[in-house]
């Protein structure tokens, strides 16, 4: 009797050990969006870019979950971002494939590409084997001013996305009509822009005629330039003189008054 009392009390000690290595190991799992997603900039993170609809993802939530429990005991915060609701966030760190998942150290970023199994995450930390990963650089830096840009692109192709699907589900416009209409808006849109660019040129540097000052020219320039101007007005060239020179004894010899000049040769023959 004594025996089997004391195997309960060890499998009741057992069961609450148990229980209390569990709640030592309970963590939160935070839910980060483009209005919190700078908490990741300070202290240290594994953060877990999903969608809802990725098979991928629904495979890795059970042990992200896990993961999440070993939080407070390896002094670190487990955090995941739904990139169909926050499609800034999928540009500023380039999402390129679902999951995606960073391990982030006072605001460097590292992108963890290895086991997706509990266990290699919790060796991933303990061991710190993110040291020997290069982090991201600061040209594509989430927290970069082109990134921010970039965010800002993915913002409004989600957007324009979102318009598309509303137009061909709500108000059922084929595919081709919804395109034919974005095309047309986009043209528009370019003519509306250039014309305020040509109106904000013309306003900040406006066109200015040019005016010949005989005033502000030199007695030597104001010379040059008349005599270019009396060579303008001045009689033809050389060359069309000598030319008229050379027709004017054709012209006279067809006038009547004129006498033709007997040549030596004609005159021997008549003494002949």
């Amino acid at each position: 009797m004594a025996r089997v009392s004391y195997h309960l009390l060890l499998i009741i000690n057992c069961i609450l050990l148990c229980i209390n290595q569990c709640a030592s190991r309970k963590g939160k799992l935070h839910k980060l969006n483009e209005d919190n997603w700078n908490q990741l900039l300070t202290g240290e993170w594994m953060v877990e870019f999903f969608a809802p609809w990725c098979p991928a993802c629904q495979s890795l939530q059970p042990n992200w979950e896990s993961f999440s429990t070993w939080s407070d005991e390896l002094n670190i915060r487990v955090a995941h971002i739904d990139v169909t609701t926050n499609p800034g966030l999928s540009g500023r760190f380039m999402v390129t494939a679902l999951p995606t998942i960073y391990h982030v150290k006072d605001g460097e970023f590292r992108q963890y590409k290895g086991s997706r199994e509990t266990a290699a995450f919790v060796d991933f930390i303990e061991e710190k084997r993110w040291q020997k990963i290069d982090a991201v650089s600061k040209w594509t830096h989430p927290n970069s001013f082109q990134m921010s840009i970039v965010s800002y692109f993915f913002k409004i192709s989600m957007g324009l996305r979102a318009v598309h699907n509303r137009l061909v589900q709500d108000y059922g416009i084929p595919y081709w009509g919804s395109y034919i209409l974005f095309a047309l808006a986009t043209i528009l849109l370019g003519a509306i822009l250039g014309l305020i660019i040509v109106c904000v040129i013309d306003i900040l540097f406006p066109y200015k005629h040019s005016s010949f000052d005989q005033d502000s020219l030199t007695s030597g320039e104001r010379d040059s330039a008349e005599d270019l101007i009396q060579d303008a007005h001045s009689d033809p060239s050389k060359d069309s003189k000598e030319i008229r020179k050379r027709k004017r004894p054709c012209e006279d010899v067809g006038d009547g008054d004129t006498e033709m000049p007997i040549s030596k040769n004609t005159d021997s023959k008549k003494d002949s």
